[in-house]
């Protein structure tokens, strides 16, 4: 037999067993939480040395949002946001958090911020409470936006009131300027696949 019918044979016969984690976000409630947190658990225990997060999504839940952004805040490995489609409200949000360098934005994607809103009900002093509570999460969020943005301290609130605190709808290239995303296009996950011989 021809040694490079063996060698053929083994290339054949070569079985990918560690697919790359890719995570997908939709929407923010509890369960995708969870669901990112286990994966991300599951991204770092494997070979990749990028975590990536695509993101088609009109938002959800705030407190989804930020157990997600703590998650990618303690990564030991870069991660990188990629919107296709959509990233609206807390989609728009997380696209902020990739790792500087890797976020990513579709030419044909839209992106909206706005404020944290609340369906809060009750008796007064409990809506007051409420409306407290979202008034101070809003805040901190928008201040680790800009913190992430490389802006200052109140950038984004300072855009929020200039625009009548109405929701503010971005182009890719808005993004961009504004320190949300670094890149318009889709980047390419590529393996390289590295096999060695031996004679003994």
């Amino acid at each position: 037999m021809r040694l490079s019918n063996i060698f053929d044979s083994s290339i054949k016969d070569l079985e990918f067993r560690h697919e790359p984690i890719i995570i997908r976000i939709n929407k923010f409630d509890e369960g995708t939480a969870k669901a990112f947190n286990e994966e991300m658990a599951a991204a770092h225990d494997s070979e990749q040395n990028v975590i990536p997060v695509i993101i088609d999504s009109y938002g959800g839940y705030v407190d989804s949002l930020m157990s997600m952004i703590s998650d990618i805040s303690n990564s030991d490995k870069p991660v990188s946001t990629i919107v296709v489609g959509k990233a609206m409200s807390c989609g728009a949000a997380l696209m902020t958090f990739g790792t500087p360098g890797y976020r990513f934005v579709d030419q044909n994607s839209r992106i909206m911020v706005h404020e944290i809103s609340s369906g809060a009900d009750g008796k007064n002093t409990d809506i007051a409470i409420s409306a407290e509570e979202i008034n101070r999460l809003n805040e901190h969020l928008f201040e680790l936006m800009a913190k992430k943005c490389g802006k200052k301290k109140n950038y984004f609130q300072k855009h929020m009131r200039d625009k009548g605190n109405a929701d503010w709808f971005m182009s890719p290239e808005d993004a961009v300027r504004h320190g949300m995303a670094d890149h318009i296009r889709i980047p390419k996950f590529t393996r390289i696949v590295s096999v060695e011989y031996t004679f003994e």
